[in-house]
């Protein structure tokens, strides 16, 4: 093996003479050569640039495969195939696991039972909405993630090697410095000048080549924009497509129940899928509870309490009761009391009264109230 010593000596020097010159600098003890605004704002603005690149190439890739280290080992594959230089297959979604399997379930309850039916058309729409997430995540990769990828690999890269350079010159230039002042003789001081003109010519030069690279960012950013609008455009399609997928099967269920379960559902509040919609107030529920179906405020025509005047109703001498409120509920008209979730009140009915409801008081307010919104306490 052929050694150049002078060479390693001299670049051996060089080395102890920066790290000399820093630990100086940052001990206070030698002076600093500036960079001037111009270049100092452009770097900032550089750093700026590859830190939030970085953070939105991360979260997006995250956004896209959001379960990298799972079963199917995808980062890994990624990372061997991205080595090899082979082009990576198109991997599964999730959504389509859940298709599969869907239908493979249905082959043992049975295809032709209700619910090995349901199985086999739902899964056939979540493989559907699986296909539509694999081109998204393939046009997102293609048009968003590697132009970013390019940038942080590529440009930056670039850009770092020479920032350094450009550091390493400035520590060479400040050291030529303080070995001029520190000179004492004539010959001293004349190779002292010389490399200081040396230094301070390949410093400039070092600054110009840093400044140029620098100023490219704004066309970084131009390409970023771009790329940040195809990357809404492919969601966009993608949230559409899916939404249209959905109504699609929503449509397709609701047919084949209505010819398979044309009473499935009657009678059985639990299962209530469309309930009449309630009013602002009453959509406000504890967590993990929904709000009954608000039950009608206008009895019929044969409703004994259709005749009952609230004003005139008195509370029975036995027989009333604490409430909890489970959910707010806005009273539809005069003759009904608004509740708050949470808040107690006094309950009691009176004779021919609809079931469904109670008279409630609070202080000197009283009303209808459903029944279906309260906790009965002993």
């Amino acid at each position: 093996m052929d050694f150049n010593v002078k060479k390693l000596a001299s670049d051996a020097g060089v080395f102890f003479t920066r790290a000399v010159q820093y630990t100086e600098e940052k001990l206070g003890q030698a002076e600093k050569t500036e960079l001037d605004a111009h270049l100092e704002n452009l770097l900032a603005r550089g750093d700026c640039t590859k830190n939030w690149t970085e953070k939105i190439f991360r979260q997006t890739e995250i956004l896209l495969q959001p379960n990298p280290i799972d079963h199917t080992g995808a980062r890994i594959e990624e990372f061997l195939y991205e080595k090899l230089e082979k082009k990576i297959p198109l991997r599964i979604t999730n959504a389509e696991v859940l298709g599969q399997y869907m239908q493979d379930a249905a082959k043992e309850f049975g295809p032709s039972t209700p619910y090995g039916s349901t199985l086999i058309t739902v899964g056939e729409y979540q493989k559907r909405i699986g296909a539509v997430e694999r081109e998204f995540i393939h046009a997102s990769a293609v048009g968003f993630l590697n132009p970013l990828r390019n940038f942080l690999e590529g440009d930056w890269r670039i850009i770092s090697k020479e920032r350094r350079l450009l550091e390493n010159y400035r520590l060479d230039l400040d050291a030529c410095k303080a070995r001029l002042k520190k000179a004492k003789l004539a010959e001293a001081k004349a190779a002292a000048e010389q490399e200081l003109r040396v230094a301070q010519t390949d410093f400039d030069r070092q600054s110009e080549v840093t400044r140029l690279l620098l100023e490219g960012i704004n066309s970084t950013h131009v390409n970023h924009l771009r790329c940040l609008h195809e990357f809404v455009k492919a969601q966009a399609a993608y949230f559409a497509q899916c939404a249209v997928h959905m109504q699609d099967l929503q449509k397709e269920l609701s047919s084949a129940n209505d010819d398979t379960f044309p009473n499935a559902f009657v009678g059985n509040p639990s299962m209530s899928v469309i309930a009449p919609g309630p009013s602002p107030l009453s959509t406000a529920a504890p967590p993990g509870t929904s709000p009954p179906g608000r039950t009608s405020a206008s009895p019929g025509p044969l409703d004994p309490v259709v005749t009952l005047k609230i004003g005139e109703v008195k509370p029975p001498a036995t027989g009333t009761r604490k409430a909890k409120v489970l959910y707010d509920y806005e009273a539809a008209d005069v003759s009904e009391l608004s509740l708050l979730a949470d808040e107690l009140i006094t309950v009691y009915t009176v004779p021919g009264m609809d079931p469904d409801w109670l008279i409630g008081e609070r202080g000197n307010q009283k009303g209808k109230v459903p029944v279906t919104y309260l906790e009965l306490l002993s």
